[in-house]
């Protein structure tokens, strides 16, 4: 049974939240191609983080498991750039989001970071 400090830090709904936030996110942007183009990037990578996180928690080896963390953090890392790409058109409230799902995906950067070298040693 889950405590309430368990749910807390549970990343693969954490991760579903960070991909569904992204999701909204990119409704609100200006439309060009730039941000068409971005955009698709940025909602395939952040998906992906999730993803490969849950891939992790089924592997069958440490190895696969060390892997699919590792692909997740890449994942991450790719949501961070493809977000300080985005352009928000100037709009102080879409720069405020975007800076904080940067934020997020580098969090959860750092946290599949330490994942990984828990289970590396």
């Amino acid at each position: 049974m889950k405590t309430e400090k368990t749910k807390q830090y549970d990343l693969e709904e954490r991760t579903m939240r960070f991909a569904s936030e992204v999701r909204t996110f990119v409704r609100l942007l200006p439309k060009s191609i730039a941000n068409r183009e971005d955009t698709s990037q940025v909602v395939r990578s952040s998906g992906s983080v999730g993803a490969n996180y849950i891939e992790a928690n089924e592997s069958l080896s440490k190895k696969d498991f060390v892997m699919r963390i590792k692909i997740s953090r890449k994942e991450a890392k790719e949501t961070a750039f493809w977000l300080k790409l985005i352009d928000t058109g100037g709009n102080a409230l879409l720069e405020e989001k975007r800076n904080a799902l940067h934020q997020e995906a580098r969090e959860l950067m750092f946290i599949l970071s330490s994942i990984m070298r828990k289970f590396e040693s």
